[in-house]
């Protein structure tokens, strides 16, 4: 008879192009052939979420994934919207069914927002409001970010100055509420842990994420990336304003394909913004450090077998 699911699943973190996916096929593997237990991943990514963005936003291909069940990715059209409330129901109803069969989850991915969301809870903020969003949206690009500036400067050292969804949720989240996005986050900060789960991270020193990010941008073009965008644009599937719209690789993409950059350009702009996006993650890997129990990973100097015993040894904790 197969052994008890372990009491604790791993979450794992890290930056873009860091092995994430790979490290959790890698423990899904362990604990079927160490402890005769099925693994399920759940997905914690908010682009591998839409359907057709498959190549820009890495999803893990049927050979990557390795036979291991994966949960979250493909759900929803392009189109559609989609918050970290709908994915944080989504990952806790997955979590429930997994066990429900006698398996064990394995959270993964490089959403810190999904994730912090997932080990903490949501802070309570306001419901969105689609009239306050569309004024917000239009506003003049530069007008927006100096609003942000005054009404909260330490969301706008946070957000960079491109992130128009961000931009406009904090000051949504201001002008509904009068107080400021980051505020709120301090008394999510201060919020509950949750004790059936611990969190893996992987660390990765700059220079060699940044090698590791160019590299994938490159197999990312080898794989048909290009094509693969001017088919979703053709579509309508990359509609301006759309969260699809402002996927990396896509969003540069788009600018090529309406002739407001070379191609090169654009190739160029994805690498830059990539590696931009890893410093906004180590800046959320930095307050994830904080969570208790956690257990981090120098990835460059580690083995993917030790790190996966570690692991294996920290679900029985």
């Amino acid at each position: 008879m197969p052994s008890a699911p372990p009491p604790r699943f791993p979450v794992i973190v890290g930056p873009t192009a860091g092995g994430k996916s790979s490290l959790a096929v890698s423990v899904a593997h362990a604990l079927a052939a160490n402890r005769s237990v099925t693994a399920e991943i759940i997905t914690a990514d908010a682009i591998q979420i839409y359907r057709g963005l498959d190549i820009g936003s890495a999803k893990p291909t049927l050979a990557e994934r390795a036979g291991i069940a994966h949960h979250l990715i493909d759900i929803v059209d392009p189109t559609d919207r989609f918050s970290v409330n709908a994915w944080l129901d989504a990952a806790e109803r997955a979590v429930r069914e997994i066990f429900s069969r006698g398996n064990v989850p394995i959270v993964v991915g490089g959403t810190h927002l999904y994730i912090k969301a997932f080990l903490e809870g949501l802070f309570d903020g306001p419901e969105p409001s689609e009239e306050l969003r569309a004024e917000l949206t239009s506003m003049d690009a530069v007008v927006r970010r100096a609003e942000l500036e005054r009404v909260d400067p330490a969301a706008a050292m946070r957000i960079h100055p491109n992130d128009v969804r961000r931009t406009v949720r904090a000051l949504e989240v201001y002008r509904l509420t009068g107080t400021p996005i980051s505020d709120h986050q301090k008394q999510w900060d201060a919020g509950r842990t949750r004790r059936d789960c611990f969190l893996v991270g992987l660390e990765w020193d700059v220079p060699t994420i940044n090698r590791r990010i160019n590299a994938r941008v490159k197999g990312m073009f080898d794989a048909g990336l290009l094509d693969e965008a001017r088919a979703l644009y053709d579509a309508g599937n990359l509609p301006k304003g759309g969260q699809s719209t402002e996927a990396l690789g896509y969003k540069q993409l788009v600018a090529h394909f309406q002739g407001r950059c070379t191609l090169d350009e654009a190739v160029e702009a994805i690498k830059i913004e990539t590696r931009r996006f890893a410093k906004n993650q180590r800046t959320w890997l930095r307050r994830l450090r904080l969570t208790p129990g956690a257990v981090w990973f120098e990835a460059a100097n580690e083995a993917p077998e030790r790190m996966t015993d570690e692991i294996l040894r920290n679900m029985i904790a």
